[in-house]
């Protein structure tokens, strides 16, 4: 039988584990929370900079253009028919023959009009002899008159006699004019300088007078003209000009707008509007050296109206637009990008002149996706320009 001493300890002994054991767990947890306490607290994360592409605010001109729509048209085109009815002896030009004024295109039989010529020149000097022995007779009247040898009546007579003659005598005269012209028509010649189109007779085809198809037809291609559209809205800035007495230039361009055919100059605006489309038409000349400009070709005409000088410039890809404005974000000295509004004063060929910025400001031009006013930026390097190909169309020290 143990004794109550002994039965005690092992309880004694296992209390003084716990007690150690909590002591133990409260001193490690104050040296962890001692720990942290001592720790300097993390500095706050700076967020990072936005990478955008930006551009330089320049000072300098920029041209202001008109488009419109326009059609190559000749300042003459002229449709050659034969005056007279007849054979067709010779053709002396080829399709396509560039010809001067006066160049002989194609020859009708003149054998009948030759005859008919003869004949009035005969019928003339027939009726000139007549009328030449009338005036004669009638100088005889005269005189015997005086001496009461012939009666008056007589005298009136031949008088009346010689003026049908001077009558008959003009008469033959037209017919004789009128008979060397149509010998001069069977020449048919080209009445302006231009170029010849297609051949519509041949040798041997009879052709009538005044015919509606023609043996011909010739168009005027130096200078030639362009005729196209403005909107009304635009013509009073045009008007304006031409009234100062200045010349517009006008450039003509291809169907894509992107080759300029060639450069000419305004010649005038129409006398009205066509009230259906709210457009005037307007005439430009060309000199066509080259022949860059075909009769009936379609253009894109592009009138320039004036040169704004000394205005700001930028990128059209910097422009911004909201419900009420137009914006661009100016990148600041702090490198903060801040929005600003802008007037919108002119735009060619992705250049904007505008009002609003500072010649050497920096603006963006791309990367407006997360961008806010007040965002600090980085701008990106600009990318490097492709090196030039050489003739084999590889760029120079190219692997081969």
């Amino acid at each position: 039988m143990s004794s109550p001493r002994s039965s005690t300890f092992p309880s004694v002994i296992r209390r003084h584990r716990a007690a150690t054991v909590i002591v133990l767990c409260l001193v490690i947890g104050m040296v962890v929370l001692i720990i942290r306490w001592s720790r300097p607290a993390p500095k706050p994360a700076s967020s990072p900079s936005l990478p955008v592409s930006a551009a330089t605010v320049k000072l300098g001109s920029i041209d202001i253009y008109l488009d419109g729509l326009g059609t190559v048209t000749p300042v003459y085109t002229a449709t050659v028919a034969s005056r007279v009815a007849g054979e067709v002896t010779k053709v002396s030009y080829t399709e396509g023959q560039m010809v001067k004024k006066n160049d002989l295109l194609a020859l009708i039989d003149p054998r009948p009009y030759q005859a008919l010529l003869e004949q009035a020149r005969g019928q003339l000097a027939r009726d000139e002899a007549s009328l030449k022995n009338a005036r004669l007779d009638l100088v005889r009247y005269q005189n015997s008159y005086k001496v009461h040898a012939v009666s008056e009546q007589q005298l009136a007579t031949q008088q009346a006699l010689v003026e049908q003659y001077i009558g008959t005598v003009d008469l033959d005269r037209g017919n004789l004019a009128a008979a060397q012209i149509n010998v001069d028509y069977t020449r048919i010649v080209s009445p302006i300088d231009g170029r010849v189109g297609l051949r519509t007779v041949d040798p041997g085809n009879i052709v009538p007078a005044d015919g509606t198809t023609g043996l011909a037809v010739i168009t005027q291609l130096k200078p030639i003209t362009v005729i196209f559209t403005l909107a009304e809205d635009d013509l009073d800035q045009v008007t304006e000009q031409l009234s100062a007495g200045h010349t517009l230039s006008v450039l003509a361009l291809d169907r894509t707008r992107q080759h300029t055919l060639s450069t000419g100059s305004l010649i005038t605006v129409d006398n009205q509007i066509n009230t259906t489309t709210g457009t005037v038409r307007a005439r430009a000349i060309f000199a066509n050296t080259h022949n860059e400009l075909f009769p009936n070709q379609f253009v894109n005409a592009r009138l320039l109206v004036k040169t704004l000088e000394n205005v700001d410039l930028i990128p059209q890809a910097a422009i911004q637009r909201s419900n009420d404005a137009a914006f661009v974000y100016v990148i600041g000295s702090d490198m903060a990008a801040q929005s600003r509004n802008v007037q919108i004063q002119a735009t060619e060929g992705g250049v904007v002149a505008v009002k609003g910025v500072n010649p050497g400001e920096q603006v963006v031009t791309d990367g407006f996706e997360k961008l806010q006013t007040g965002m600090k930026v980085q701008i990106r390097p600009a990318a490097p320009a492709n090196p030039p190909a050489d003739s084999n169309g590889s760029a120079p020290n190219a692997p081969q």
